[in-house]
Formats: C-alpha cells, structure tokens, sequence
C-alpha cells in the first residue's frame, strides 16, 4: 500500500502529538439503529467508516455532530425522532472528548420522550454533510426560480487562486476562474459558476461532482472543527475521489481538523493508512462490531455478493498472498484457481477472523493465514517459519545462493546476488523486495513473484508445504478444523486473544492496527470480539 506525501506529512504530524488541541476521542452508541453500547474510537485525523448499507455508518456521524454544541445546531432529535413507526426510548450516546490535555467525558440520553444531557456538552465547531449535497440545484427546494433568464447576478464570491487551483487539482481539469453567486430572486441561495476553455457555466449545466466539489471548497472551515462527510466518493470518478483525500489530508494538517466520513469506495480507502479505517460488521442477529486496521480488499470481498471460488483464505497482505498462491502453485497446481485470497491488513484482523472460523461463524468457506512471526492464534493457520515472509523467503534462497532467480527474471546470477544480498542489509525488512527490485529494475511484485516461486520449489519441504495447503482443501471440503501442530517447536502455545483498538501490535510500526491514544474508558463487551458477538446468538439458537 502506497501512502501519498500529504498523508504522510498528516500522519507524521499526528504521531508527534504536537496538535489538534480539539478531538473526539470515541463515542460508545446504544439503543439507535441496532447499536448496543459498541464503542467507536477516532484514531486517525480522518476516520472512514465503512460496512454495509444499514450497519450503522451514517449512525456515527450523526451521533458525532451531537456531540458538540456549535453555531450550525445539529441535536440528537434532528437526526433520530420519534415517529408514527418509530419511538426511541432508553438511548444513549456517551463520548469522550480532549481539550488540550484534558478528557471529559459525557452523555446525551433519551431515558423517556425527551433528550436531556445537550447543556453539558462542549463548544466547537461542526460541519456536517450529508447527501442532500448531491441533489441536482435544479432539484433543489426555491432554486428553479433562480433559473429565470430575466434575472441579474447581484453579487458573487469568487474563489481565491489557492481554492481556484484545489479545485482543478481535484477534478483533473483546468479552470479559469469558479466563484458562488447569487440572483435578484433570493440573494441568500448561491450557485456555483464555473469557467473551463473560455467557457461559464453555472450549477444548473455542471457535472454533479464538479458542483459537490465546488461547494465543499466554498467555504473555510475554522482550525480545530470536526467536519463529518457522508458518502465522500458520490458523484466523483475513482482519481478525483484519491486527489479529494489527498486535499482533506492537507486541509487537516494545517487547521487541525477532524474528519469523519464513511465510504463505500475501495479508492478512498487505498488512501488512508491502516489506522484510520473503521468497518462496521453486521451478525446474523443484528449486534454491530467495529473491526479496525482493516484492508480495502477485506472491505470489498465483504460488501461484495459477486462470489466464484469455494474458498476464501485471508492472508496479511500482498506479499504474504503471493507466498502463499506461490507454495500451492509448486505443491498442488489444481487447487490454484479454487480459492480466493483476501489480504485483510492489521494482524489484528487476522486473529479476529481466526476466532470467526473456529466458531465456524463464516457463511462460506474461510481459513486465515497469519505470517509466521505472529505467534500462534485461535482458528488460524502460520505461514512457513517463524519471521516475516520476506526474512523467511531471502534468508532460505541466500543459503541456496540466489540459485534459479536469475533464469525466472531475465536478470545475471551477479546482479541478482548483489541486489538481494545489499537489500538484507537494510534495517526495514518490508523494504527487501523494494530495494532489489530498484536495482534490478524489475517491479516489486514481479520478483517477489519469483523469489517466491523459486524458494517453493527449492526450500520448502511437502510436509512444510502440506501445512498451508491442507487447511485449504479442508475448508473446501467442509472438513472442520482439528488443532495442529504449530510451526515452532513448542507443542502447546496458548490461544491468542483479540487485540483491543488500543493495544500494541506484534507488528512492524508501519502496519497501524489501533487508535494511539487509548480512551481512559473501559470498551464495553463486544467492541472486538467476534467470538463473543456471535456466541449469544448460537446459544439461543439452540433447543
């Protein structure tokens, strides 16, 4: 996963701790939409929320923006009323919240008709966007008459060269000039006009992204502000979605803004680091559970009914899939093609996937893989050794002396030998494939597919081989787990448990899997056990 530079420079800041003397910490939800005191923790500037429709994503924003008392009033009965089908009694959004260093705590309650708690809360500034933003201004309430050509503009505001330039950046285009402007009919309802190839047109004749763009750039938001977006990527092919959270990430950098929003694009997610990405997981009987770290492949193959293989077997990332596909391709070649592989990102994700299918939870067939530095865990398989993939796949050939890479690549036994050898030597081993691929010229995957191949063929044994590949012909077969030996050489190591958002992965720091500043709340049950969110509903499902 590729970072860009003004995430980087956003995530950099962050972890220095040098700003945001605003933020909300995490707000805990019960008795809304199916929520049942799951806590939601902010661990990144920008958090996406993503899930399913109807698991709760626009729930948390709205719970957000109530959170605060603001100048644009946003109240917990403007978003969950009581209606002649609904009546909501005994909720309760609880929060956490920081100024400078220090963290209060509070509650907005609706215990009988009323909602009680809104005094108590902290000033700061809300913006919150919802999809009414992508309605067409001809569809909009009052702006038809706007359309009359006997009218006059009264008065505009153009757009400074800084937004004028943000706004070609974002839609990959070049514009003269953009400016909000208003008619003689109703000076208060503004509408975008724009100027592209010697050419204006107006809100009523533009693209809906270039109209959504333009006006989330109209207005400045104030430093310290938590700015809520709901369905970030409508209206917007996939590079204008990645230029727009590129722009967020600057915009958050420089004010300190806060931003939630939540997404079903797998582009907007391939732009965040791990840590900030949030998925909603919805169990047969309704419970939420909130999975952070995940990995947009994860978020997709779960949102996603298109479904061709017997198998899903989830692994790290990348380079651990092409480990795998690599060991089944030289072992049993027929199997390829039966499966389908799921990088799922934090190796928190992983152990939780791992309890799902020892509880045999999943809908379809699963096995988990997590790289063999992870220790052993619940319901999932290691891959071979006890280092990371590339430790174990470098340090096997380096033995061999880089036999068989040359004739896979196109590249001399020399310069193969040099480039893989001075690689090792960096202290980063996620950097190996990288640095060799640079000198050889070669791209990263395409030698980590070959250091592969050929370390499947000429290091690994078949009983090596056989202990990734049997758990997936017993998934596709529906052969239910046994437990097996673990590739070390302890024969009884205990059951890991699922990492909480707060906790510290075994992982390499640039792999995020939690929020960094833990709430001094406790996470109520159901927070990140899989295990335990799907338990009551087995219990009470038997006679």
């Amino acid at each position: 996963m590729s970072i860009s530079p003004e995430m980087r420079r956003l995530s950099a800041k962050w972890k220095a701790n040098t700003g945001w003397p605003k933020r909300l910490e995490s707000i805990a939800i019960k008795g809304l939409r199916g929520w049942t005191g799951q806590r939601f923790q902010f661990g990144f500037p920008i958090m996406a929320v993503t899930g399913e429709n109807g698991v709760g994503k626009s729930t948390v924003l709205q719970c957000a923006a109530a959170v605060y008392a603001s100048e644009e009033e946003h109240y917990a009965s403007d978003f969950f009323p009581d209606t002649a089908w609904d009546e909501i009694r005994n909720a309760t959004v609880s929060y956490v919240v920081r100024e400078g260093t220090k963290e209060t705590t509070g509650t907005i309650r609706k215990p009988g008709p009323r909602w009680r708690g809104n005094p108590d809360r902290r000033e700061r500034d809300v913006r919150y966007i919802d999809l009414s933003r992508i309605q067409p201004v001809s569809a909009r309430t009052g702006y038809m008459m706007l359309a009359d050509p006997a009218l006059k503009e009264v008065h505009s505001t153009s757009f400074e060269q800084a937004k004028l330039s943000r706004l070609c950046e974002i839609m990959g285009r070049h514009y003269e000039s953009a400016r909000m402007a208003a008619t003689s009919a109703n000076d208060k309802r503004h509408v975008p006009v724009i100027a592209a190839s010697g050419v204006g047109y107006s809100g009523f004749h533009q693209g809906a992204g270039e109209t959504t763009v333009a006006e989330l750039l109209e207005s400045d938001i104030p430093p310290y502000s938590i700015v809520l977006i709901d369905e970030i990527e409508t209206s917007l092919h996939p590079r204008a979605q990645g230029r727009l959270i590129r722009d967020l990430a600057d915009r958050c950098r420089e004010r300190e803004l806060q931003v939630v929003l939540t997404t079903h694009s797998p582009y907007v997610l391939e732009e965040l680091p791990f840590d900030a990405r949030a998925y909603i997981m919805q169990s047969p009987n309704g419970t939420r559970e909130v999975i952070y770290g995940v990995s947009s492949e994860f978020a997709m193959s779960k949102m996603d009914d298109v479904q061709h293989h017997e198998c899903d077997v989830y692994v790290e990332d990348r380079r651990a899939e092409i480990m795998l596909i690599e060991i089944v391709q030289a072992h049993k070649k027929e199997l390829v093609g039966r499966f389908d592989t799921i990088p799922y990102g934090a190796s928190s994700v992983g152990q939780s996937l791992g309890q799902m299918v020892a509880g045999r939870r999943f809908k379809r067939a699963s096995c988990v893989f997590i790289d063999g530095d992870q220790g052993d865990a619940m319901g999932c398989n290691t891959l071979p050794g006890v280092d990371p993939p590339e430790r174990v796949v470098f340090s096997g050939l380096k033995e061999r002396g880089w036999i068989g890479i040359a004739q896979r690549t196109g590249r001399s036994h020399p310069e193969i030998v040099d480039a893989c050898t001075r690689a090792m030597a960096a202290a980063d081993h996620h950097e190996w494939v990288n640095h060799a691929a640079a000198a050889l010229v070669l791209g990263g995957d395409v030698l980590w597919n070959a250091l592969c191949a050929e370390w499947a063929v000429s290091c690994l044994t078949g009983d090596m081989a056989a202990k990734v590949i049997q758990p997936i012909e017993d998934a596709i077969n529906n052969i239910l787990p046994a437990e097996r030996s673990p590739w070390r050489q302890a024969d009884s190591a205990p059951a890991a448990t699922i990492l909480p958002p707060n906790a510290e992965s075994p992982r390499s720091p640039d792999v995020a899997v939690a929020p960094r500043r833990p709430s001094s709340s406790a996470s109520p049950s159901g927070q990140t056990n899989l295990l335990e969110l799907f338990s009551d509903a087995e219990q009470r499902s038997k006679p």
